[in-house]
């Protein structure tokens, strides 16, 4: 999970786009983030899509 976190905090302005292009559901609001907070986003983000939170993470891992 420590990888995820990382590349979340690191790069979440670039990676918020590609995750709205994939889980056209989301809103900005969905995906807003706060350093610390990246299973909350995770889980809203799993909420939305009905994705499982191990799928959310190996989409977010793969970009």
């Amino acid at each position: 999970m420590d990888a995820i976190k990382d590349k979340i905090k690191g790069n979440w302005n670039q990676l918020k786009g590609k995750v709205k292009q994939k889980y056209g559901s989301l809103t900005d609001d969905d995906l807003t983030y706060a350093e610390g907070q990246e299973d909350e986003l995770l889980g809203r983000i799993q909420e939305k899509t009905g994705e499982s939170k191990e799928a959310v993470k190996k989409f977010i891992d793969s970009l």
